[in-house]
């Protein structure tokens, strides 16, 4: 029968790529435990792909839209001045960690008319080479464990201002090779759709001209995953995102963008229970689907102060000159009790043609963070016209 330790090393990296952490506090003389984090499976889904957001903060819900938008907010898709598009991002993940874990994410739209755009995205998450050995230490071969979700996406503008904007996901998480006589286990598969909206408005602040814009996605919402035909099912990581954005143009070369993201996973919270397990304060996060997201906004043990703790903030700035050049700054928050991920990102864009270069770069203590030095590249591809 196979040892699966390199199966708890996977799973143990998920909680760490999304800076996630258990919190468990034994109190000492009491026989109560307290366990009041929010774990959802495939929190991959969580990571944004795309290197222009990973530069501001992860903020990116109501900046202007580009190739990667549908990744963040499909609505803004119907914004695209362009017919067609393809853009491909990578991200060596955890590269302090373990040097071959990595995400990579392909994208490609294209505008029906001027009010409609449809879009297609393939989202792939390596955990890398894991040896098996069975109960000798014998090594019996490698697994590489993986999680990928395919997306298929529609937009549409209704008016000059407003768009909605959908998406139906695929998704399949192998950890596993269900190796060993009589296993059970197998690869968790599941469903889901993404709904999101997009309002921009041109207006004057300041006696300069701008761009007020605010968005919102409401991503995950789907089945539930399991991945053993005896285990429980748990939630996915649906999770409520809302922004906003204001562009300043300085003149025809000179703009600034500043934006503002407030982020809210719809996951119930775990609740307090005794040494028995019964459950002193909070909720049974034992429910269907709709019942979980309802109910994430009011089930924390803390009440209404813990509820808020669970709401992360992100923070971002963009310089661009000529529409060529953008250099890009921000800061990502999240409560010390509730995953604890603080950091400080910079990056920087480049447009040549037809072509976009993007990256960014995570600024964060190596020892407080598994997500220090990260880095991120997007490159887009979009055209005007087709030249026969």
């Amino acid at each position: 029968m196979m040892k699966l330790k390199s199966l708890s090393k996977g799973l143990m990296l998920l909680l760490l790529f999304t800076g996630n952490k258990v919190l468990a506090q034994q109190t000492s003389g009491s026989s109560t435990s307290q366990t009041n984090g929010v774990y959802p499976y495939v929190p991959f889904l969580l990571i944004t792909p795309d290197a222009r957001a990973g530069a501001m903060g992860e903020a990116g819900v109501a900046v202007a839209p580009d190739g990667n938008a549908m990744s963040i907010n499909p609505a803004k898709l119907a914004f695209l001045e362009r017919p067609y598009g393809v853009s491909l991002s990578y991200s060596p993940w955890l590269k302090n960690l373990v040097p071959d874990i990595n995400l990579a994410y392909l994208s490609g739209f294209y505008q029906v008319d001027d009010r409609t755009v449809v879009g297609a995205s393939l989202r792939y998450f390596s955990l890398g080479d894991i040896a098996f050995t069975d109960e000798n230490g014998i090594t019996q071969g490698n697994f590489n464990p993986n999680e990928l979700a395919f997306d298929a996406t529609y937009s549409r503008k209704f008016g000059e201002n407003f768009s909605l904007g959908t998406a139906a996901r695929f998704i399949r998480s192998n950890l596993t090779p269900g190796l060993g006589s009589g296993s059970q286990q197998k690869a968790g598969t599941a469903v889901a759709v993404d709904v999101s909206a997009y309002f921009r408005k041109p207006t004057v602040l300041f006696g300069k001209d701008a761009i007020l814009a605010a968005g919102l996605n409401l991503s995950n919402i789907g089945t539930k995953m399991s991945f053993a035909e005896t285990q429980s099912k748990g939630f996915l990581p649906a999770n409520m995102k809302l922004g906003g954005a204001t562009t300043f143009i300085i003149d025809d070369y000179n703009q600034f963008t500043f934006a503002l993201d407030f982020n809210k996973l719809m996951v119930p919270t775990e609740p307090i229970r005794d040494a028995n397990g019964e459950i002193i304060a909070g909720k049974d996060p034992d429910r269907s689907v709709p019942a979980g997201i309802f109910g994430s906004f009011a089930d924390a043990p803390g009440g209404f102060k813990e509820e808020l703790k669970e709401i992360g903030i992100s923070t971002g700035i963009e310089y661009t000159y000529n529409q060529q050049f953008a250099v890009r700054a921000g800061y990502f928050y999240e409560n010390p009790a509730k995953g604890d991920r603080r950091y400080l990102t910079l990056g920087g864009g480049l447009k040549y043609n037809v072509f976009n270069l993007d990256f960014s770069y995570l600024v964060a203590n190596p020892q407080n963070s598994p997500l220090a030095n990260t880095l991120r590249f997007s490159l887009a591809w979009t055209i005007d016209k087709v030249v026969k």
